[in-house]
C-alpha cells in the first residue's frame, strides 16, 4: 500500500482537530476562516516544504470534524489518551496506518479562539515511506469571517485545490 505525504497530512489534520474531543472538554474553535500551516518540524535542507490550508468552519462543522477524527481513532488506534498539563493539552496515541504502527506524542497550546499550535513526534514500526520517526508542527490562526462564496467545511489546499470535507464525509459509507 503506497501512502502519499498528502494523505499523512490529511490524516494528521483530521486527528489534530479531533483528538482534543476525546476526554477533556476544550474550547471549540471560533467560527470563520482558519489558516493552518503544517510542516515536518525538522527544518533544514531535508525538510519537506510546509503546507498551508485554509478551512471555513462553523460550530457544527468543527464538531463534525472532531467526531470524524474520533471515529477514525476508534477504527485505527489501540491507545488514545489526552490530559491537561497546565494550559497545554497532551495527547499520546498508538495507531495503525496500513501495516505500520505509529506511536505519537503531541502537545497542543493556544486558545482555539485566535490561534493554537500543535507539535507532534512519532515513531513508525515498520518504517513508513522509509522513515522510522518524524515530527509535525501545525500552527493555526483565525483569519476572519469565511470568504464570500465559502460554506462551512470548505478547505483550500496550498495548491489551490478546493474541497468540502463535510460533503466528502456524507459520501462515506456508514459503519
Amino acid at each position: 500500500m503506497k501512502i502519499r505525504p498528502s494523505a499523512i497530512a490529511l490524516f494528521t489534520l483530521a486527528c489534530s482537530t479531533a483528538l482534543p474531543a476525546l476526554a477533556i472538554d476544550y474550547p471549540a474553535r471560533k467560527p470563520g476562516l482558519w489558516e493552518m500551516k503544517m510542516g515536518d518540524g525538522a527544518g533544514g535542507a531535508n525538510s519537506a516544504p510546509a503546507q498551508t490550508i485554509q478551512q471555513c468552519i462553523d460550530a457544527a462543522t468543527d464538531q463534525a470534524l472532531r467526531d470524524m477524527g474520533q471515529g477514525m481513532g476508534k477504527d485505527t488506534c489501540s491507545k488514545q489518551e489526552m490530559r491537561k498539563e497546565g494550559s497545554a493539552l497532551v495527547i499520546d496515541s498508538v495507531c495503525r496506518m496500513g501495516t505500520t504502527t505509529a506511536t505519537s506524542h503531541a502537545v497542543v497550546t493556544g486558545d482555539f479562539g485566535s490561534s493554537y499550535r500543535m507539535e507532534s513526534s512519532s515513531t513508525y514500526k515498520p518504517p513508513m515511506m522509509g522513515k522510522s520517526s518524524g515530527s509535525f508542527v501545525m500552527e493555526a490562526k483565525w483569519v476572519g469571517p469565511c470568504k464570500a462564496g465559502q460554506k462551512p467545511g470548505d478547505m483550500i489546499m496550498g495548491n489551490g485545490m478546493k474541497m468540502n470535507v463535510i460533503d466528502m464525509m456524507k459520501g462515506q459509507p456508514k459503519k
